[in-house]
């Protein structure tokens, strides 16, 4: 049986998110208690990657595997809306004074089964992407934030040579909205 991975909207009635294990106890318990909550809310957005078999044995065998277990989470990511002021911008200084809107990708995590495989980077790009998508479709942002939390992260995203620190807070980093579409 081979295995196709899907990105789809949290469903807390479809995936297991309460199995989801990617070695950092805050972002185990958003997926399993927050994410859900939040997204009902209007706060946040969760999005998962599920890995679902695509070559069934037959019809009657998926209908009752799909009906006993939940899809695993492989990864998530969490998106919101955001502002940030001015002086903190590693950009030009041609921006108004005020709250400058964002969108900040809140969460982002593997489970540690499939870690080391590059899912990180595949799920960061589809978050990258998929906030292109929401700017382009409407909301207003000029570029994407992130909060990192802790060395080992911060680490995973200096590879990624586009991300930039804060002026005053080299841990948040920060990406034009047009670098990213240039991606």
């Amino acid at each position: 049986m081979t295995f196709l991975y899907t990105v789809e909207l949290l469903d807390k009635n479809k995936h297991d998110l309460k199995s989801f294990n990617c070695g950092k106890p805050d972002m185990d318990a958003f997926l399993s208690r927050f994410a859900f909550k939040y997204s009902k809310l209007g706060l946040s957005s969760t999005w998962v990657l599920t890995k679902e078999p695509n070559e069934p044995k037959n019809n009657n065998d998926v209908k009752q595997e799909k009906q006993r277990a939940k899809s695993e989470v492989i990864a998530y990511y969490t998106l919101a809306a955001s502002t940030v002021v001015k002086s903190g911008i590693p950009t030009d200084n041609s921006l108004p004074h005020y709250p400058i809107p964002v969108v900040l990708l809140a969460r982002l995590a593997v489970d540690q089964k499939y870690q080391g495989k590059g899912l990180g980077a595949k799920i960061l790009v589809t978050a990258i992407r998929h906030a292109v998508e929401l700017t382009d479709g409407g909301l207003p942002a000029y570029g994407l934030v992130l909060d990192v939390l802790d060395d080992d992260v911060l680490k995973f995203y200096q590879c990624f040579d586009f991300f930039k620190p804060f002026t005053n807070n080299p841990t948040r980093l920060f990406v034009g909205m047009n670098s990213v579409r240039q991606l």
